[in-house]
């Protein structure tokens, strides 16, 4: 049995290399009453995911299997979908330096933190 469903589900689009720390995600968003709508491994899928539509909120690894995220950023927010970036580290985006930060190690209530603040 999972957690009780949050008021307003969102649809979250996972964007992260790791197949294994994707995998953890995608569990946390499903416990804590929200949908994956997707999960992509690169800049060039993320956009692609992105353009399809149904995407509220992103959870953005800041490096990618070719490259660097910050196209997929630039998409989000030309949008206006919310995203957090997913990160060991500081992260020193270019044009997006007030972007949300989740930190890895990933725990239940990073993710839950991060996902409320897209509702917020």
């Amino acid at each position: 049995m999972g957690a009780p469903m949050a008021a307003d589900p969102l649809n979250i689009l996972i964007v992260e290399d790791e197949s294994l720390i994707a995998m953890m995600i995608e569990d946390f968003v499903d416990l804590l009453g929200h949908a994956v709508c997707g999960s992509c491994d690169s800049v060039a899928g993320a956009i692609a995911r992105i353009e399809e539509g149904g995407v509220d909120a992103v959870i953005l690894d800041v490096n990618l299997r070719d490259g660097p995220s910050w196209p997929v950023a630039d998409a989000l927010a030309a949008r206006g979908i919310p995203f957090v970036f997913a990160s060991g580290g500081h992260v020193d985006a270019p044009g997006h330096d007030n972007a949300p930060l989740l930190s890895k190690p990933f725990t239940m209530d990073g993710v839950k933190l991060a996902i409320e603040g897209f509702a917020g």
